[in-house]
């Protein structure tokens, strides 16, 4: 079983790289350091002012499920919190 800490390792780092791989490019670290919060406590990222090329998302966390040895019944439940949290918005 895989350690929820691995889990999020991997989540944080591919952020990082799907956001220096974006139009504008941007350092994730600095855009959560630098966030505002909201009502709730919420760090709240302008993550749709960046974009990014679908095929150059999709090898990015294809690269990171790779590098960090997801088991198979964890990969799609990865992919979907990539792609429905704070990722930069695709373009084709």
């Amino acid at each position: 079983m895989m350690k929820q800490e691995k889990i999020d390792n991997a989540i944080t780092e591919c952020y990082r790289r799907l956001f220096k791989a974006s139009t504008p490019q941007a350092d994730f670290d600095k855009l959560v350091e630098e966030a505002e919060t909201n009502e709730r406590g919420q760090k709240v990222i302008p993550y749709m002012d960046y974009e990014i090329e679908e095929d150059v998302m999709y090898n990015i966390v294809e690269d990171i499920i790779e590098e960090y040895k997801f088991p198979k019944y964890l990969k799609d439940s990865f992919k979907t919190t990539i792609y429905l949290g704070c990722s930069p918005k695709t373009k084709k």
